[in-house]
């Protein structure tokens, strides 16, 4: 996904090796001089990555050698095919392959959750939302209003936004002012709502490190223990007029005012996203 300077985001761009693309070293380092992140999309991105184990084998060798060629940490699969049997061949540290629902996409189904999780050793990013091809040329809609309403109950369950957007299908003005609506909102909703907006490389280092973390208890005291232990914070769940909602142990916070709205705690723009754990993270 490519982004604009006015609202200030950074990019994990996905590129395709072989055959479509001529990725120089050059081009690498301009998009990283840039902020942004890289990570190898397929092989060939011809939809036949699946298609047989053998031929998987074959070319996850070749994606492995890329992935240390470019210094990348990221995979995704062209038109998100997958088999998550045979991810064990893969030597990426995260990928982004698995929607939670994909009834639009060439391989239906999906994963069902807004989170993060563990494939083995790799962690999955799923896809949350809409990518810009089915909203442009099967649902035939140039509105953001889809975005938005997937971005507010994903939100409702302190949920991943990530979001999917290619340059070629944003040439246009039509679809390319869609983007920016949509950049817009993203940006809104980071300064209304303290959305951690980051790279999914930073995702992976920060789940990794919760998954590592332990919650102990001295007689009624509990604490959080392990790395990166102070971006995190305890969560107390508790039913309120039907709703489930949270409260937070403020002292695990020393100096930031908390309040809760309708389930979510905000806190002060001075409050830095890599210095809390996120409620809510957007990724592209």
């Amino acid at each position: 996904m490519d982004t604009d300077d006015e609202f200030g985001f950074k990019a994990s761009y996905q590129v395709v090796p072989e055959k479509r693309y001529e990725i120089t070293p050059a081009f690498l380092e301009e998009l990283r001089q840039r902020g942004c992140e890289v990570n190898v999309h397929d092989l060939y991105h011809d939809g036949n990555l699946f298609r047989n184990r053998e031929e998987f084998l074959r070319r996850a060798a070749k994606i492995n050698g890329y992935l240390k060629k470019f210094g990348a940490q990221g995979f995704r699969s062209g038109a998100l095919y997958r088999n998550l049997r045979w991810y064990d061949a893969l030597k990426c540290s995260y990928d982004m392959s698995v929607p939670n629902v994909g009834h639009l996409d060439a391989q239906t189904g999906g994963c069902c959750t807004v989170m993060p999780y563990f494939v083995g050793k790799i962690l999955e990013i799923p896809v949350t939302t809409t990518q810009d091809y089915s909203l442009f040329h099967i649902l035939s809609s140039y509105s953001t209003a889809l975005w938005e309403e997937q971005c507010r109950l994903i939100l409702s369950g302190h949920g991943l936004i990530s979001v999917i957007v290619h340059p070629d299908y944003v040439i246009n003005k039509k679809s390319n002012n869609t983007y920016l609506r949509l950049l817009a909102h993203l940006a809104q909703l980071r300064e209304k709502m303290f959305v951690w907006t980051t790279l999914p490389g930073e995702i992976d280092k920060w789940w990794r490190m919760r998954s590592e973390m332990k919650l102990v208890t001295d007689g009624l005291v509990w604490r959080i223990e392990g790395e990166g232990q102070e971006r995190a914070r305890i969560a107390y769940a508790h039913l309120a007029d039907g709703q489930l909602k949270y409260s937070f142990d403020s002292s695990l916070l020393p100096g930031l005012q908390q309040r809760e709205m309708n389930g979510h705690i905000r806190h002060p723009k001075a409050a830095s996203g890599l210095q809390r754990s996120p409620d809510s993270v957007t990724t592209s």
